[in-house]
Order: structure tokens, then sequence, then C-alpha cells
């Protein structure tokens, strides 16, 4: 990792481990980068966004949500509305000036969550902008059909295979009824700064239409879709992240 590992002590005890660079200007935005479901700040994107802001001297703030990555608790006990609260108690703490939240998959859903919450605790200006990566929102909804939803709340819990090779992906049902609860597509979504989305056309586990409802959603006329072609669901290619640091440039001036 580029930089030590601190922790930061939630309301209910548990310790979140975080990274963070502090800019020469303490006024400019926070870039935050929000991980995946039962990703961390290890990930490719996180450290290459990190690694940016630092050759740069601008603030940047990593997290891993509880029970995933380095913070304490477990997988099975969370979900987005515990870890929009840890978020947003981290931002409390850590930026001063105007947040520029970055959210991949289920963080870009994440990332919708915590931009409402940053309007209604603080106001408008504290959103700099927004920029979804295969940016999921609602996929307790859409990704599960009815078999799966009755499953998860008979047996508490749905395991399914993934693609990467990893143990098959937990699906808990304390974090499919709050997302049930929090579903954002249906309706206008009151965020009014600028959002960029990024989705590749051969995402085999969001579909790249979830960004186009999203910015049909999004209250904001100022909302730009970069779809591309041969991209996939992890977008971590050498030529994917330098997309995005360029349009992160772009989005800071």
């Amino acid at each position: 990792m580029n930089d030590d590992v601190q922790y930061f002590t939630q309301s209910s005890g548990l310790k979140t481990a975080y990274q963070y660079t502090q800019g020469i200007d303490a006024a400019e935005p926070t870039i935050l980068f929000l991980p995946g479901y039962m990703s961390d700040m290890e990930g490719g994107k996180a450290q290459a966004i990190f690694a940016h802001a630092q050759q740069n001297d601008r603030s940047c703030l990593l997290l891993d949500y509880s029970g995933c990555g380095k913070s304490d608790g477990e997988f099975a006990d969370g979900y987005l509305s515990l870890w929009c609260d840890e978020v947003c108690a981290l931002i409390e703490d850590k930026a001063q000036g105007p947040i520029l939240l970055i959210g991949s998959s289920m963080g870009g859903w994440l990332m919708l969550l915590v931009a409402l919450r940053l309007c209604q605790n603080y106001g408008a200006d504290k959103l700099h902008a927004l920029m979804g990566i295969a940016a999921a929102p609602d996929f307790t909804d859409w990704d599960f059909n009815a078999d799966d939803k009755a499953l998860i709340n008979s047996k508490g819990v749905l395991y399914r295979d993934n693609d990467y090779g990893y143990d098959p992906t937990p699906m808990h049902h304390k974090f499919h009824q709050d997302g049930q609860n929090l579903l954002l597509l249906k309706s206008q979504i009151a965020i009014d700064c600028p959002v960029t989305l990024f989705h590749g056309q051969m995402d085999n586990d969001v579909p790249y239409d979830i960004s186009m409802q999203l910015a049909g959603a999004l209250r904001s006329s100022h909302v730009h879709i970069n779809l591309i072609k041969d991209g996939d669901h992890r977008f971590s290619r050498d030529s994917d992240i330098a997309l995005l640091i360029a349009s992160l440039e772009q989005i800071w001036t």
C-alpha cells in the first residue's frame, strides 16, 4: 500500500481502517473512493487514484467498510446504511472542504447515498462532483429474481459463484433487506452536482443500462456517460485507469 493504514473509531466502537493524504490547500476538494461489494482500499483503482492525489498534493481518503479489509467487524453484519454512517463519520473527521466522491460497483450506490446525506447535512456545496465506475444502484432488486429473494428471506443468506476465482459470494439478509429499503432508480435522485459515469459494455456483472437509468434518474443536468466498448466490470486495465485519471483531472478543474 502507498501509505500506512490508520484507524478511526466509530460511534459503534468498531475501528475503520483508512488511508489519508492531505493536500496543500484544505479548501480544495477531498477525493473519496468507495470500493465495491466485498472489496477494499487495496484495489488497483483506489491505489492509483490515491497515488495520483499524492503526486499532485491533493487530499484523498480511502477506507475499508466494517467487515472488509483491515476494518473491524464481520462482513455478515454489514449493510449500506451502516457503511454510509461510517463514511460520513470519517468525512466529518477528516475533510474540511467539498467532497469529490468516486464509487465503484456497489460503491457507486453508496456514493449516491453518501452524496444525499452530505447535501442534507451540509448543503449542496459540500459536493464537488461524483464519478461512478460500473455503478450498481439497486442491485439487490434487479440482480435477484423472486426465487433468489425468497431463499435469502428463508435461509438468511444466498451464495453465488463468481467469475474471479474466489470463494462463492454471499448475500446476507440484513444487507439485502436494507438495500430494498434504499432503492433509488425508480424516482428522481436529488443530486445537482456534475456526475461522470464510466461503464464497460462487456460488463457481465452490472449491465451498462444501469448507468443509463442512473443518468436519467439524477436531477443534475451535468451528467456524462462514458461507455467503453471492450471494458469489463473490473475496469482495472492500465488503459481504464488512465481514463479515470484523465477524467479526474477534468472534474477537478
